[in-house]
């Protein structure tokens, strides 16, 4: 049945049953409250636009620094390889002094056998025997003794005998008194120095024998008799005829005088 006209309509005060609500549903609706209550601030669309061209800027500037490194890298090892080197220097040359230059050793006595003959110059042969010296020249054989009491056996000493032999004068003698005998040179009354040839037995007996070969003198008589030495024709031998050999000298290994006939 409808309510009279012209009545106001009454409340209704039928009691409402309110929902219950668990501690989950509150929560969330205590969160979604507060995050409606935030107002978001603007976003900074400008300062972000900035940022990005100044990173676009700086990477484009890297690609620009490495694509020069890739270009200018070979052309930089070319230079280095095209650059010519550089000239070396020259070490100090040293300053050598030619050490003097030595002179020749003289050659060792020939070792010849008791009878053993020896051309010694044209027409001229020597030969060596326990007795002494033999030589044969066209005039005939000649001996002189080692063991007949005339050497001093004890002391170095030379003799020496000359004689025409062709064209040319032979000169030959003896050496003794020692055994470090290496060497006999000559000296003629021009200064011509000659050396000698010599003969030992074997066993080095402490003599030997020396020879050699000269132009003849200017004249016969300056060539004195057997052993006169360079005092011939002198003070008080001005009567005897001057020697053309001046000087016979005997050496040892060192070039020390073991003795002389002047």
């Amino acid at each position: 049945m409808n309510p009279p006209s012209g009545t106001a309509p009454q409340p209704d005060n039928t009691p409402r049953r309110v929902p219950h609500l668990g501690y989950d549903d509150v929560l969330r609706a205590a969160l979604a409250d507060t995050a409606n209550a935030v107002t978001p601030s603007p976003v900074p669309l400008a300062a972000i636009e900035r940022s990005g061209r100044a990173r676009r800027r700086r990477g484009n500037a890297a690609l620009v620094a490495a694509g020069c490194g890739l270009l200018l890298g070979p052309l930089a090892v070319v230079l280095v390889r095209s650059a010519p080197p550089p000239d070396p220097v020259p070490p100090p040359v040293p300053v050598l002094t030619a050490p003097p230059t030595p002179s020749p050793a003289p050659a060792p006595a020939r070792v010849v056998r008791p009878g053993e003959r020896v051309k010694a110059a044209p027409g001229v042969e020597v030969w060596l025997t326990g007795e002494g010296k033999h030589w044969s020249t066209p005039d005939g054989e000649q001996f002189r003794s080692v063991i007949d009491g005339n050497l001093n056996l004890s002391t170095p000493d030379v003799s020496r005998q000359s004689e025409p032999a062709g064209d040319s004068y032979f000169h030959s003698g003896l050496y003794y008194g020692t055994r470090d005998a290496v060497r006999v040179e000559i000296t003629t009354a021009t200064g011509r120095v000659m050396r000698a040839e010599l003969l030992e037995l074997a066993g080095r007996p402490g003599w030997g024998v020396w020879y050699a070969t000269t132009e003849p003198p200017p004249d016969t008589a300056d060539l004195g008799a057997e052993g006169m030495g360079a005092g011939a024709g002198t003070g008080g031998n001005a009567d005897a005829p001057a020697d053309f050999i001046r000087r016979v000298t005997l050496y040892d290994a060192t070039g020390e005088v073991l003795a002389a006939l002047r």
